[in-house]
């Protein structure tokens, strides 16, 4: 992975990482040091894509950008500038596909659902409703993600105001967890 360097009208595309901190020590205004090294560092050998931003002072920045372009020519191009996909992940859509199989795949046993919806709550000294977040955890018995969140929604439509909002089962505010095979 090599990396992409720019400050103001200095930019560069470095090979590893010691090429990268001996371009950003020949800059003074950047005032290398061996925390800024070791955080340069860190940033490269992880598996983050996205480019990091690192202040110099008020208003003024460098910015290192992972990619796999051989060239300035190739980055510039915008060849090369995002890392390829791991083995074994697809596109976005596949991710999305696998968690709608996941959340209806049958398994029987016991979960554990997380729901975030908003509640309708009476305000005691106006009278009036307003919207509060409100997030409800439970354990059930269920036979797939799909159901262990019906059986949540079920309970709570029950118990709070019917204006409640609940949120999609697919979206991010449920998540569940398998948690073994009942007896």
């Amino acid at each position: 992975m090599n990396l992409y360097i720019r400050y103001f009208g200095n930019e560069t595309l470095v090979y590893n990482v010691q090429e990268a901190i001996d371009f950003l020590a020949n800059i003074p205004a950047i005032g290398m040091n061996r925390q800024l090294e070791a955080d340069i560092r860190a940033y490269a050998a992880s598996d983050v894509v996205y480019p990091k931003r690192y202040k110099v002072r008020q208003r003024a920045y460098f910015i290192i950008i992972k990619t796999v372009a051989e060239t300035m020519a190739d980055f510039k191009q915008k060849k090369g500038v995002r890392a390829p996909q791991q083995a074994g992940f697809g596109s976005r859509r596949d991710l999305a596909a696998t968690a709608v199989n996941r959340m209806t795949e049958v398994r029987e046993g016991w979960y554990e659902g997380k729901i975030s919806f908003k509640r309708v709550v009476t305000l005691p000294s106006t009278g009036k409703h307003q919207y509060r977040d409100t997030t409800f955890v439970a354990r059930c018995k269920a036979v797939s993600g799909q159901d262990c969140y019906d059986r949540i929604v079920e309970h709570l439509k029950s118990r709070v105001d019917s204006r409640s909002q609940f949120p999609s089962a697919k979206g991010k505010n449920f998540s569940f967890k398998y948690l073994g095979m009942w007896k």
